[in-house]
C-alpha cells in the first residue's frame, strides 16, 4: 500500500515556497478576501481511508474546477461518445 500521507507531504514541501506568489481574482466576490497562502489537499481512497494535509479543512469556492466534475459525470454516463458532441478543446 502506498504511503499517501508521505506523498502529500512531499507535494506540500515543494509547493510551500510558491505560496503567496499568485494573485487572488478580486473580481470574483467569493475569492476577494481569500489568503493566497492557503494550501491544502485531501485524498480519499476507494476504501474510504482519508489523508489530509494543510488547510484542507478550510471551506472554499470551487469556481471553474466544478467543470471537471461535470465533465466526469457526463463521461461516466456517455462514455467515449461524449467527445463527438463536446470536442477536445479545453473550454
Amino acid at each position: 500500500m502506498k504511503n499517501y500521507l508521505s506523498i502529500l507531504q512531499e507535494i506540500r514541501e515543494e509547493v510551500l515556497p510558491l505560496l503567496g506568489q499568485g494573485k487572488v481574482a478580486g473580481y470574483i466576490p467569493a475569492l476577494q478576501n481569500i489568503d493566497s497562502r492557503r494550501f491544502g489537499m485531501a485524498l480519499v481512497t476507494l476504501d474510504g481511508e482519508a489523508f489530509v494535509i494543510g488547510d484542507a479543512d478550510e471551506r472554499f469556492s470551487i469556481q471553474s474546477i466544478s467543470k471537471v466534475f461535470t465533465l466526469a459525470l457526463a463521461f461516466a454516463k456517455l462514455g467515449e461518445g461524449l467527445w463527438k458532441r463536446v470536442g477536445l478543446e479545453p473550454s
